[in-house]
C-alpha cells in the first residue's frame, strides 16, 4: 500500500511540476493516475459501490464539460480544447472521478477548483503564461489533501 501511495504522489508531483513548468504534461501519467487512485479507491468500499461512484461521477464530470463546451461555442466563440479547455484537464477530471466516492469526490473537486483559482488570482501577474494551469494546481490540491489525510487518519476519504 505504501508504494502505491508513493506512486500516486510521484504521478501528481510531475503532473504539477510539468503543468506549472510548460503547460504541458506527459499523456500517460492520466491513465496511470487513474489506474492508482481506482486501486485505493477500490481497495477501501466495496466493489458495487466502487462501481455506482465511478458512473455517476463520469456522468457528473461528463455534464460539466458539455455546459463548458456549449458555454464556449455561444458565449466565447473560441475552439474548445485549444483555446478554452485542456484534453489534460478533462483527463485529471476523469482520475478524480474514479478516485473517490461520489460525494468525497464533489467536495475535492469543487474545493480544487476553489484552490486553482485562487493560486491563479494571486500569481497571475508573475505567469509568463496567460493560461491556468488546472491539472497541475488540483494535482497540487489533491497531493495536499491526500498527505494530510494518510498522515492524520481524521477522516476517511472513502467512508463519506
Amino acid at each position: 500500500m505504501l508504494i502505491l501511495k508513493g506512486l500516486v504522489m510521484f504521478n501528481l508531483g510531475y503532473i504539477t511540476y510539468q503543468d506549472l513548468d510548460n503547460r504541458e504534461v506527459y499523456w500517460f501519467l492520466f491513465p496511470s493516475l487513474s489506474m492508482l487512485l481506482g486501486l485505493l479507491h477500490y481497495n477501501n468500499v466495496l466493489p458495487i459501490h466502487f462501481k455506482n461512484a465511478i458512473l455517476i461521477n463520469t456522468g457528473l464530470i461528463g455534464t460539466i464539460i458539455a455546459v463548458l463546451y456549449i458555454y464556449s461555442l455561444i458565449k466565447i466563440k473560441r475552439p474548445f480544447f485549444k483555446e478554452v479547455f485542456g484534453i489534460g484537464d478533462a483527463m485529471f477530471f476523469l482520475a478524480l472521478a474514479i478516485a473517490f466516492p461520489t460525494i468525497t469526490f464533489m467536495i475535492i473537486f469543487v474545493f480544487s477548483l476553489l484552490f486553482s483559482l485562487g493560486i491563479w488570482l494571486i500569481v497571475k501577474n508573475n505567469s509568463r503564461h496567460n493560461t491556468i494551469p488546472l491539472a497541475g494546481y488540483m494535482s497540487l490540491f489533491l497531493a495536499l489533501i491526500l498527505i494530510g489525510n494518510w498522515a492524520t487518519s481524521i477522516i476517511n476519504l472513502y467512508l463519506i
